[in-house]
């Protein structure tokens, strides 16, 4: 998909099509939607970061609580969005066995106890043991501190949702 295509939806395509690069946040979206026209790709991104870093602390958590837990419920009972889905699974989340299950439960329920929001990483950009290694080593930041980690994690999933879009237009006029 072109930028001058991009810049050409209507609003109500625009959200549709770009809604959930931040999971389950397509205000997001529509909220930059205003500033077309987009130079890029990359100037599409800096508007969501804008708008991200402008949030609240509380504003940023409430993007943290969209995002559903790692090989959680929503995995089991088929609730995660497409896109989710697709990445657990290539990152491994569905072929946990049961030592991993229980260890992804255990330490998903502890972060979330501490932090108050569920753990996010990048699973595109790692495997099980690596996402289950975070998951442990992060468990020792401060408040704070996680939760702007957590939110570079948001900026890179949402990269790399914005490309995938781009690029599967692309694939399919070819």
């Amino acid at each position: 998909m072109d930028i001058s295509v991009i810049n050409s939806l209507t609003y109500e395509d625009f959200v549709n099509i770009f809604g959930n690069v931040v999971e389950k946040c397509p205000l997001i979206l529509a909220a930059i939607w205003s500033h077309r026209p987009f130079k890029d790709l990359a100037d599409i991104e800096t508007h969501i970061t804008e708008f991200i870093h402008s949030l609240s602390d509380s504003g940023k958590e409430g993007i943290l609580r969209c995002h559903p837990d790692l090989a959680g419920r929503d995995l089991q009972t088929g609730a995660l969005t497409r896109e989710s889905q697709e990445e657990q699974s290539q990152a491994g989340m569905t072929t946990l066995d049961s030592r991993e299950i229980l260890d992804m439960y255990r330490l998903n329920a502890e972060y979330k106890k501490r932090f108050g929001f569920p753990f996010i990483i990048c699973v595109r950009l790692n495997k099980k043991a690596e996402i289950l290694r975070q998951l442990s080593e992060r468990l020792k930041n401060d408040r704070a501190a996680e939760r702007e980690r957590a939110i570079e994690e948001v900026k890179k999933i949402c990269s790399l949702r914005l490309h995938s879009i781009v690029t599967s237009d692309m694939q399919t006029k070819l």
